[in-house]
């Protein structure tokens, strides 16, 4: 998955003969799962249709204040369309939509929008060699700049008038990764690697029966992805669980029972910058696992039953710059309980949730937590999303690092 995906990003055509590449810009920004809206200049319609930008982003392309060809006038809103965008890029920048940008000429709907916008702008030049070279667009270009829009370079090649230098537009490709590398450069996670557990242990009894629980291990796979999309690099170990997750910066990594997930643990800890401990990993295990499977002979089965290696306080013992976060799911005297353990396995955070807590736990979408840290700083939430949870788990660890 994209960094780009579940970005709303908005592109604003200008009246060149390269406006033909944003058809591909188009793809590839929906293929990596952003949400896509296209403003129009009128010149751009020369050379590129609005049907056509309209079929591939799966949204209404915007040309003018108003849409004059319909019954009733509908009018096209630029503020809402400025505070829609995560991201607006103008692609391709003329010399004439540049120099309107860097003087504040607001004489179309994607100026109007321009100007209304809260968000990171890329503008993407694309114009003739003298054109590009000129002092007023080279003063376009600074005066932009100093404004915090951020200007993909053209290129040198074959430009429509037969010359051959500098002023083509940058490749759809080429702008996609621009982006998309610059985005993640600027994530509050970037360069940092961060260890996440999820999902239950599975301890064998026999070969076909096992000691469990209920971790439906979707807690952890949120903290995955929001961590990803922070930019953090993420190792993801998980036991069983029917949970997915697509991600460039994921590395899934499966096990099945607790000491598959201590090994796997010792193995990525020491090069770990955080450690997010949210597998529901099993204290017990059968002392003896059959090696074939036990027969229903009487009405009663004994089994003796072993500790498990306690993976957290294992961490605890031996971090060293990593952050450890620890979770606690309590049934009585939460608040005692999770602040012990929080001590006693040397952990910077401890998240608390309670099975008394409706709609918190095992298996649903929603939790319900407490952040403790080591400074006995207590922050309670309410009922959230899981997704939403983990968010602000991971608020709260950049606010510590």
């Amino acid at each position: 998955m994209s960094i780009l995906s579940g970005k709303n990003i908005l592109l604003g055509i200008t009246g060149g003969i390269a406006a033909y590449k944003t058809a591909s810009l188009v793809r590839l920004f929906v293929k990596s799962g952003a949400n896509v809206k296209v403003v129009m200049t009128p010149a751009s319609k020369e050379f590129v249709t609005p049907l056509t930008l309209s079929t591939l982003s799966k949204n209404p392309v915007y040309s003018t204040f108003t849409n004059e060809d319909e019954d009733t006038e509908v009018w096209n809103n630029h503020v809402d369309l400025g505070l829609w965008a995560d991201l607006l890029i103008v692609a391709p920048a003329t010399a004439n939509t540049l120099a309107k940008m860097a003087n504040g000429v607001c004489d179309n709907l994607l100026m109007a929008t321009y100007l209304s916008a809260k968000c990171p702008v890329y503008f993407a030049p694309a114009m003739d060699l003298d054109m590009y070279k000129h002092a007023t667009t080279k003063q376009s270009f600074e005066k932009l700049n100093t404004f915090g829009n951020i200007m993909i370079p053209a290129t040198s090649g074959e430009l429509a008038s037969g010359l051959v230098g500098e002023g083509r537009m940058a490749e759809p490709e080429e702008i996609f990764s621009f982006i998309e590398a610059d985005v993640l450069g600027k994530l509050p996670l970037k360069g940092k690697k961060v260890l996440i557990t999820a999902g239950p242990t599975y301890e064998a009894i026999d070969p076909v029966r096992f000691i469990g629980n209920h971790s439906s291990g979707k807690m952890g796979f949120e903290i995955a992805r929001a961590a990803a999309n922070l930019g953090a690099e993420v190792i993801l170990i998980s036991g069983p669980t029917a949970q997915k997750v697509s991600h460039s910066l994921i590395q899934q990594i499966p096990v099945v029972s607790a000491e598959d997930m201590f090994n796997a643990v010792h193995t990525y800890f020491n090069s770990c910058d955080i450690a997010i401990l949210s597998a529901a990993v099993a204290d017990y295990r059968p002392k003896e696992v059959a090696h074939q499977k036990i027969k229903k002979k009487s009405s009663t089965l004994t089994l003796e039953l072993e500790k498990t290696k306690d993976i957290l306080a294992s961490l605890g013992v031996i971090k060293k710059q990593q952050y450890l976060v620890g979770f606690a799911l309590e049934t009585n005297d939460e608040l005692e309980n999770a602040k012990g353990k929080l001590k006693r396995k040397n952990l910077n955070l401890i998240v608390l949730n309670s099975l008394n807590d409706k709609g918190a736990g095992f298996k649903g979408d929603t939790n319900k937590v407490t952040f403790i840290d080591d400074q006995d700083n207590i922050t309670a939430f309410e009922l959230k999303t899981k997704s939403e949870v983990a968010i602000d788990l991971l608020n709260k660890i950049i606010s510590h690092i």
